[in-house]
């Protein structure tokens, strides 16, 4: 008896690794599915009704993803938007209802479908070396990670430091009006940095190896202050200075004054959060521990602070 075989384009189709994406439209999502594209991916990105008809979701279609309307709050929903794919991952970002009980019901839907891997939406410093109560957004992803370990699933976390984007911008360190480096703590304290486009062409990397471990961790580039001093002033071509704000004793009760005046407990990245990042770094308690898993994929060129800065001028 022979075995049938398929016909040229069937086989084809079978060999395509095919991916659920969820938060495809966000900053970050738009770049995976980009990279995963580029790989050969088929892309299904899962969207709210709302989003259906943005220019997000169309810049999804143009690249060539299945752009699926799918309702967060159900797990049969979300169970039928998983069928037949390897892997399941997430870019959604937000707090509680998000990070937590959205990542759950798609967590349940991944396993309800038979999906063998899971990328969680993690994509920051280590905040499994930080104590509880010290970033309100990295306690929930902590809390997020313990459905997920107990999950009949294979999970991989991937931890990239802070976005190198937000130091143009977001980040108030590298300060171009007064030409100073702010900080608090020590100026020679290693951080971790990297560009949303590298994390994002690491994601779909990682999301179409089966072998990936449970963290992955990768830096642009690890500088501490004084190097951000000398890429700011090798990227603009004027003298930068370091601008020593205090103790990170200081930062702390800033924190808890800025908490306190401004709770915002809505939003996101309110200022007091970001404060709590900033925290996180600089006492190095946030540090990804090495060595670093950079080389995994070779074909990825690291961008280093000094390109990003010159972008920003």
């Amino acid at each position: 008896m022979t075995t049938p075989t398929l016909p040229p384009t069937a086989q084809r189709a079978a060999q395509v690794p095919s991916v659920v994406l969820a938060g495809a439209t966000g900053a970050l999502g738009l770049l995976i599915a980009h990279h995963l594209r580029r790989r050969g991916a088929t892309v299904r990105a899962l969207v709210r009704a709302q989003s259906n008809t943005g220019a997000e979701a169309e810049s999804l279609r143009l690249q060539g993803a299945e752009v699926v309307v799918v309702n967060y709050d159900s797990v049969a929903d979300l169970t039928r938007a998983c069928q037949g794919a390897g892997c399941v991952v997430s870019a959604l970002n937000g707090l509680r209802p998000i990070i937590v009980d959205a990542q759950t019901r798609l967590l349940a839907a991944a396993v309800a479908a038979g999906v063998p891997r899971f990328i969680p939406s993690d994509f920051s410093a280590d905040f499994s070396r930080l104590p509880e109560g010290s970033n309100r957004n990295f306690d929930l992803r902590r809390e997020f990670q313990r459905h997920l370990d107990q999950a009949p699933i294979q999970a991989t976390s991937i931890l990239n430091g802070m976005f190198m984007d937000l130091l143009t911008g977001q980040a108030p360190v590298v300060l171009t009006g007064p030409r100073r480096v702010l900080y608090w703590g020590s100026a020679d304290q290693p951080l971790d940095f990297t560009t949303l486009v590298n994390t994002a062409d690491f994601t779909a990397a990682a999301a179409l190896d089966a072998t990936t471990p449970r963290y992955l961790r990768v830096a642009g580039e690890v500088a501490s202050i004084r190097d951000l001093r000398e890429a700011a002033t090798a990227a603009t071509g004027h003298r930068f200075r370091l601008l020593r704000a205090g103790s990170l004793g200081l930062l702390g009760t800033l924190i808890k004054v800025s908490k306190a005046l401004a709770p915002a407990p809505d939003e996101v990245f309110p200022p007091w959060q970001g404060m709590q990042y900033l925290h996180n770094m600089l006492s190095g308690q946030a540090k990804l521990a090495g060595p670093l898993d950079n080389a995994r994929y070779p074909d990825i060129r690291w961008t280093p602070v000094r390109e990003v800065l010159a972008r920003g001028q």
